[in-house]
């Protein structure tokens, strides 16, 4: 009687052991951890902005580098959704113990250089050191404070292992 049910009990923890050793591996055709990753903009989303007008011309600071280039924003109103495009594709590539600061900055024109600094989104290295080779995730914050009105934002990054 004992050994029937010693037999039941090693059954299951063999069972149990499996998906552990499952969670662990590396989604199918990546074969290595990523060295480095690449972030890019994907999407901002306006959900209320900061400026009377009911627009507020947005740029990106990412590594002391505005985006869009140049003399250039990108006109933003609640509900308003701009891609990575709109913002000339802002990306960087980080190391598994970096990290990349994307600024968002409310600009006036014509004075477009410098602007205020709305919140920011850090992608970190140590996500980075998760992802095997091609795989990618996810990375999103919602931004919200007051400086003339209340505005919100949403961002995502897209963090990709290379």
């Amino acid at each position: 009687m004992r050994t029937q049910k010693l037999i039941p009990a090693l059954a299951l923890t063999a069972t149990l052991a499996v998906p552990a050793a499952l969670a662990v591996a590396p989604p199918a055709g990546a074969t290595a951890r990523a060295a480095t990753c690449r972030v890019e903009l994907d999407y901002i989303d306006s959900n209320n902005v900061d400026e009377s007008d009911n627009v507020d011309e947005i740029r990106i600071n990412l590594g002391g580098i505005m985006y869009p280039a140049g003399n250039n924003w990108v006109n933003m109103w609640a509900g308003s959704r701009a891609y990575t495009a709109s913002f000339g594709s802002p990306s960087a590539t980080i190391s598994s113990t970096g990290s990349a600061l994307y600024s968002l900055r409310e600009v006036t024109p014509p004075w477009v250089s410098g602007g205020t600094t709305l919140g920011t989104i850090t992608a970190q290295g140590s996500v980075c050191a998760t992802l095997s080779t091609g795989q990618s995730v996810g990375l999103v914050k919602t931004i919200t404070g007051t400086d003339d009105t209340y505005y919100s934002y949403y961002i995502r990054l897209v963090m990709t292992g290379l």
